[in-house]
Order: C-alpha cells, then structure tokens, then sequence
C-alpha cells in the first residue's frame, strides 16, 4: 500500500487527481454514483465535455457489481485501462469479483474508490469500512490518497493488473488546487522468456503430443495458427482461441475423452487455461509432461509442469522454423472415426441442448462477434457447434471461471459493436439482470442475447458424484426452476423470441436487443447424453 497526503481540501484537488488519470491513458470510467464521490463524476464529466483534455468516455451503472464487470469488458475490449469509479462503503466490496476475474485475466481494471477520511477507521461510523486492502493480493496495489502538497499517481503500477485508488474525502472542503501532480513510470512487466521447454516438447513429441489451445489474444491467432500448421500435432481448440474453425484436420472432436483413453507424453497448452475436463484430469496424471505458454503466467496447475510466460505471438516467433511432428499415436483418426457419430446423433436429437447449440452455432455466424458465457454452454459449444465458418471474434471470461457479471462483461466488450451475440446460461443470466441496465450506454443493433434454458444448473447433473446424490440433494446442487425470460426481456425493452423446437429458429436481428430464450428437449438430451456416453473407438 502507497498512502499519500494532499491536504484537508477534498473537492477542489480531485479534478487534478481525474487529470491524472487521464494524463495516464486511463480514457474510459464506468461511474457509480452516491454521495461521497460526487466530486468525482463532476470532474469526469467536466473533462467529457472539455474535448481540449481529450477523449474520454463516461458510462453509468446503479449496481457496482456490474458495473466492475461492464468495465472488465471494456479493457478486454480495448486492451487499455479503465477505470470503474465508487462511493464508499460496500459499494467497493461490490467490485471484488471483477477484480478477481481481471487479476486472473491480467487486465488494467483500475478502482477509483471514494472513502471517509482516514480518522473515522475502525470506528464502526456508516459507510467507514476498510478500503484498504479489501481486494488483497488480487490488486497489484493500493495508493490511499489522505494529504500533501504534491502526489505521485501509479507508483509501482505495470498497467497489466488491477490497480486500485483510494480517495479520502472530506465532509466538506475548500477548493485549493494540488501544486504538482506526477505521474509514476510505468514498469516493464515481462522478462526475457526461455523457450527451451517448448523445444523439448517438440522435439520429444515422436513419444506423442497433443496441443491444448486456449483462449488467446486477437494478435496472437495469426502467429499461432501458422505455428500449429507447421508443427501438425493433433490440437483441441477452445472457442475462445479463434481458431477451432480454422485448423481443419488438426482439430480433434471429443478430444477430453479420446485422451483419457490414448495418453499423450507431452501437452503443449497455448494460451489461457483450457476449457475441458482433460485440463484436470492432469492433475491426477504425473507420467503425462505439461509445458504452458501463456500470457498471465499461470500454469493452471498444482502439480509439476513448465511455463513459459510472456507476449505468445513474441515467444512463437522465438522457436523459429518448426519440425513436423505429426499425429504420433493416431489421436486423429480415432477422433474423425467418432465425428460421423456425433453427426448422427445430433441429427438424431435436434431439439436436444447439444442439438440447439448446433442450430444456434450456425445461426450466430451472421455476427460480428461471439461472447460465451461459463460453465454449459462454453463447453457445449467447443463440442457441438458447427466448424465450418470462423466467428468473426470469440470472447469468455475465463479467469476465475465464475459465472456472475457475464451479460455486463458481454456489454462492455461489444459497446460499439453491430451484430454482436452472446450465449448464457439460465443461471447465469439470473445472477446478472440488471446488466441492461446498460443498453442504452451501448450499440444495441442486431444484438443478439441467448439464454439457454434448461432449468437450472445442468451441467452439475452430468457429474458421476452428483448422480449419486439423493433426488433432494441433487435438485439443492442443481438449482432447479421454472423461471423464463419474456417478462425480463419486456422490462428491459428487449424483443424477445422464444425457441423450443427447430422451427422456432426462424428469427432475424432487428435495431434493437432480442432475447432468444431457447428452451431444450429434456427427453431429448437425456437421450443423446446416453447415447453420446456410449460412443467409443
């Protein structure tokens, strides 16, 4: 923690702290107005209007929670800050899960939290609880702003991680203006990388490997897909990598389960951590050597395995010319033999939720860009959806894997986008409904909100423990309801379009937000889920 003094003045030095900000590159703020930090909004709308400070945009939101998010999206969005401005009290607590998400996601989302001065801690008195601190190790750190006569913003801030600013406020103050405001540098974040350890994996890869490709960066698909051709190892690609429609033969089909049988010797991970279930079934496989290359520098396991960490597109370019490795132990044609049989299956069940999400793949490459929110449809869509045509841009929150703040998160990384979609759960779209709050803030045309409904939380329900559970515990884990989305998408303004057979997917995108709430076969799905458990080699 950095804890600087300015002076018992508080309203008339913010408006230099917001130059700060601005002078820092932070351009973006999503506000949540109260009381103590109304200083703040004034100056940040005082800069919006003065275009001479440059360009700065402001949004709103009544709730912290999505607010948080909503600003997630919008460096995920940009690749730049932005900054997500509170009153005091649990209003900041509000902010915790997307500090969390952007942490894990190596995100500039800066806090810029008003607190009570610094004399009412630990008294109990209303809206006085401890700022500093509240986010933990999950903030690169805190600067609690009290009093002097001149202020160094950012110290030690390296702009990939969380940040947080702290203001302490008086009731009432004098408009004195601060004498000097410094900027902090910037420190460079990544070191030179060793990439011997992908070598080695390459050059063992004749006892057999498999690529698991995550989530990566925009910049990055183009390098790696190169990279992936050259080499021609077999690769489960996640949606969020941009390119599990673009590597044709490379890209295995019910890879999770095909590797459980067939174990590689090496997995080579590129990018974010994997989606499927294989990712942690290496927890419990030892003889199996796992080498990372990732942007955040988590290796996404607790057990031993190489990382190497830093810009992916920099660190493929550093293996220079590739060797052909090939398919060493046949994962690929035991994965094209199974493909016809999902085929089959998902003609056999359209109205089944791996059926839907077939349709539905087909119908969102109109889009300009796809968000998938976590937990089912993630993964059902890496399984099932078409992979003919690339999406345009793929994004998830997949830091932390939590299933909160996914519609405002989906809003902030397609605020000036036509035609974008995004894919939720039931459940998750109940943890997130006041996010459209927002669509007045945001590009609304042709944009697409699909809400899988399967009542409740199904994906629990495919787990073998769940299953074995009594039916009063097991409807306790899965969160069973009856609850639908029509009325939500009335509240909101929304159009709204109701799926329950492949009929029904006869709709188009209009100037405003549609709701697709598609609603699957439950006899359906069982059965394909029994079939599709049977498939084997």
């Amino acid at each position: 923690m950095h804890q600087h003094s300015l002076g018992v003045s508080s309203h008339g030095w913010i408006s230099d702290v917001v130059g700060a900000c601005i002078a820092a590159g932070i351009q973006e703020y999503v506000v949540c107005a109260g009381a103590r930090n109304l200083d703040l909004v004034e100056a940040l709308a005082d800069y919006a209007e003065n275009k001479d400070a440059g360009e700065i945009r402001v949004f709103s939101h009544f709730d912290e929670r999505a607010a948080g998010f909503f600003a997630l999206g919008r460096c995920m969005d940009s690749g730049a800050p932005c900054a997500v401005v509170t009153t005091s009290g649990t209003a900041v607590a509000e902010l915790l899960p997307a500090v969390i998400e952007a942490h894990y996601q190596q995100r500039a989302l800066l806090v810029i939290s008003a607190d009570r001065p610094v004399r009412f801690r630990g008294s109990g008195a209303p809206q006085a609880i401890e700022h500093v601190g509240v986010f933990s190790n999950y903030v690169e750190g805190c600067e609690d702003v009290e009093w002097v006569d001149a202020l160094t913003l950012f110290e030690g801030w390296g702009g990939r991680l969380p940040w947080h600013l702290n203001l302490c406020l008086e009731e009432k103050g004098n408009t004195n203006q601060l004498s000097k405001v410094r900027l902090a540098e910037p420190e460079e974040f990544f070191e030179k990388m060793d990439v011997r350890p992908v070598l080695e994996c390459i050059q063992n890869a004749w006892q057999g490997m498999v690529v698991l490709l995550g989530g990566l960066e925009p910049e990055d698909r183009e390098e790696v897909w190169h990279f992936l051709r050259d080499l021609g190892a077999p690769v489960i690609a996640d949606s969020t990598s941009g390119l599990r429609e673009t590597l044709g033969k490379l890209a295995m089909l019910d890879g999770d389960r095909i590797l459980r049988e067939v174990k590689p010797a090496y997995i080579l991970r590129i990018g974010e951590i994997p989606v499927g279930r294989y990712w942690r079934d290496l927890e419990d496989l030892p003889e199996v050597k796992v080498v990372s290359v990732s942007r955040t520098g988590y290796s996404g396991l607790a057990r031993e395995s190489s990382l190497v960490t830093g810009d992916i597109s920099r660190c493929i370019k550093a293996l220079g010319e590739v060797t052909p490795v090939g398919d060493a132990m046949d994962h690929l044609k035991v994965s094209n033999k199974r493909r016809g049989k999902v085929a089959d299956l998902l003609d056999s069940y359209p109205e089944s939720e791996p059926g839907m999400i077939s349709t539905l793949s087909v119908m969102a490459t109109i889009g300009q860009s796809l968000y998938l929110g976590n937990s089912l449809p993630i993964r059902e869509w890496n399984d099932f959806a078409q992979r003919d045509f690339p999406y345009e841009l793929v994004r998830a929150n997949r830091g932390a894997n939590g299933i909160d703040g996914q519609i405002a998160t989906w809003l902030g990384s397609t605020t000036d986008e036509e035609d974008a979609w995004g894919v939720f759960g039931d459940l998750t779209a109940l943890y997130d409904l006041a996010a459209p709050t927002l669509l007045g803030q945001v590009e609304c045309k042709g944009r697409m909100l699909v809400v899988i409904n399967n009542g409740g939380g199904k994906i629990f329900g495919r787990l073998e423990q769940v299953q074995n559970l009594s039916e009063e515990v097991a409807e306790l884990v899965t969160n069973e309801h009856q609850h639908g989305f029509e009325a939500w998408a009335q509240m909101w303004g929304m159009d709204y379009v109701l799926v329950k057979g492949i009929e029904d997917f006869d709709f188009e995108p209009s100037d405003k937000t549609t709701v697709i709430e598609v609603v699957p076969s439950a006899v359906q799905t069982e059965k394909f889920w029994q079939k599709f458990d049977a498939i084997s080699g």
